[in-house]
C-alpha cells in the first residue's frame, strides 16, 4: 500500500498524521477485502483551501470535514471483482489499485474533536475511515446507506482500537 500524504498550512495536528492514515488505511483495505495493493493520496488542509474545493466541487460554499475523490466507479460498491478488466484503474509503474483522493480539514479535525468530545487522533481516523468507505463506493445520501456507512466506519475503528 502506497500512502502519499501532503500537509499545507502553518498549522500542525499534535498526532502522527502518516501513521495513523496508514493504520487506518490498511484496515479499511482488509475490512473491505481488497484484494489488491492500493495507493491513495491524502492532503491536510485548512478550512479556506477546503471551501474553495467543495464550492468548486460540490458548488456549496462552506468548509467541510472531508472530501473524497474515488478514481473508481463501482456498480456495486465494496467489490472489487470487475476491476482485473480496467487496467487503467492501476498504476502503470506500481500495479497499485489507485484508489483515490482524501482532502481533510485539520481546522474542522481540531473543532469536531472539541464538539464530539473525543481526541484529535479519534477525529482524524474516523475521516479517513469515512473517506475510503467513498473511496470504495459506498454513500450516504439515503438514511440506510447512512447507517451501513457509520457501522463500516465503527467496525474499522474498532478494529485498530481508536475508539471515542
Amino acid at each position: 500500500m502506497s500512502l502519499y500524504l501532503e500537509e499545507e498550512g502553518e498549522s500542525r495536528l499534535p498526532i502522527n498524521c502518516q501513521e495513523i492514515a496508514e493504520t487506518v488505511v490498511e484496515a479499511a483495505l482488509e475490512y473491505a477485502e481488497c484484494p489488491y495493493e492500493a495507493e491513495i493520496n491524502l492532503l491536510l488542509t485548512d478550512n479556506d483551501a477546503i471551501q474553495e474545493m467543495n464550492h468548486m466541487y460540490r458548488q456549496i460554499d462552506r468548509p467541510t470535514d472531508v472530501l473524497s475523490f474515488p478514481m473508481i466507479e463501482y456498480e456495486h460498491p465494496g467489490t472489487f471483482e470487475f476491476l482485473e478488466e480496467q487496467e487503467n484503474c492501476f498504476n502503470p509503474e506500481t500495479g497499485e489499485l489507485m484508489l483515490g483522493d482524501i482532502v481533510i480539514s485539520k481546522d474542522k479535525v481540531v473543532a469536531q474533536a472539541e464538539e464530539y468530545g473525543h481526541s484529535i487522533k479519534r477525529e482524524y481516523a474516523f475521516l479517513i475511515a469515512h473517506s475510503m468507505l467513498h473511496l470504495f463506493g459506498y454513500d450516504h445520501i439515503d438514511h440506510d446507506d447512512r447507517h451501513m456507512m457509520e457501522d463500516k466506519q465503527k467496525e474499522i475503528l474498532e478494529k485498530i482500537q481508536i475508539l471515542r
